[in-house]
C-alpha cells in the first residue's frame, strides 16, 4: 500500500521523506490555508521534495473553471495530481483531464456508487473518507472493502486512496481491505513506527550487548 503524507508543512515533509517510505502527498484548501503561504509556491516546493504523486485541489465548483484551474495546477510540475470534488462538475472535469493524460484525485467520496462513477470518468485516484463516515456511526472501512470488490469486478484501474484515517488501526484495516494507497497526517505516519514491545526489546538487546564489551566497528 502506498503511503501519502497529508500535509503542506514542507519542513516536516522533508523529514518524513528522508525515511524513503513516503510515496506521495495530498493537500486540500484547508491544509494550504493553514500554511499561510501561496498555493503554487507550496505545491512547487512539495514536488521538489517528493517524487511521487502530489495532489493539488481546485477551488472552483463549476466545470469550466475547474478545468482552467486544474490545467494551471498541472503546469507546476509533472507529478501534480489535480484534485477535484466528487460532484457532477468534478467528474466532468475528471473526464477532460483523463483525456488529456493528466492525473486526477476525486475526493470526498462517501459511497460505492460515487466511486464507480469516478472510475468510469477515468480518475487516477478516488479518495473514500473513512473517519467521517465513522463519525456518523457508519462503518467507514466497509466502504473501502466494497469499493475494492467493485473495482476488482470490472478491472478498473482507478486506485483507492483511503482518506480520513485517524490512527494506525485505520491504516492496518485499510491495508487488509486492499486499499491501494492511504493518505495520513504526519502524526499517524510517525505512530506507525512505534510499539512498546519494540522499545522494550531494543532496550534489552542494548543492555546485553553492552555487557559483552564488544564493538562491531
Amino acid at each position: 500500500m502506498l503511503i501519502f503524507a497529508d500535509t503542506a508543512d514542507t519542513q516536516l515533509l522533508a523529514e518524513l521523506n528522508e525515511t524513503g517510505l513516503i510515496d506521495g502527498v495530498t493537500t486540500n484548501p484547508t491544509i494550504i490555508a493553514k500554511s499561510g503561504r501561496n498555493m503554487a509556491e507550496v505545491i512547487r516546493e512539495i514536488c521538489d521534495i517528493v517524487d511521487g504523486p502530489i495532489s493539488a485541489e481546485v477551488a472552483a465548483t463549476e466545470f469550466r473553471q475547474m478545468v482552467a484551474e486544474g490545467e494551471k495546477l498541472a503546469q507546476i510540475a509533472d507529478n501534480v495530481v489535480i484534485k477535484v470534488p466528487l460532484t457532477v462538475d468534478g467528474l466532468k472535469a475528471t473526464k477532460v483531464f483523463s483525456e488529456q493524460g493528466l492525473m486526477t484525485n476525486v475526493t470526498l467520496c462517501f459511497s460505492v456508487t460515487q466511486a464507480l462513477l469516478a472510475a468510469k470518468a477515468g480518475a487516477t485516484f478516488v479518495s473514500p473518507f473513512v473517519g467521517r463516515l465513522d463519525d456518523r456511526g457508519e462503518d467507514g472501512m466497509q466502504l473501502i472493502r466494497d469499493i475494492r470488490q467493485v473495482f476488482n469486478n470490472y478491472d478498473f484501474e482507478t486506485a483507492i486512496l483511503a482518506a480520513s484515517l485517524r490512527n494506525t488501526t485505520h491504516v492496518a484495516q485499510a491495508a487488509i481491505a486492499g486499499s491501494d494507497c492511504a493518505t495520513l497526517p504526519p502524526a499517524v505516519i510517525q505512530a506507525m513506527f512505534q510499539h512498546d514491545l519494540t522499545d522494550k526489546g531494543l532496550e534489552t538487546f542494548l543492555a546485553d550487548w553492552a555487557k559483552t564489551g564488544q564493538s562491531i566497528l
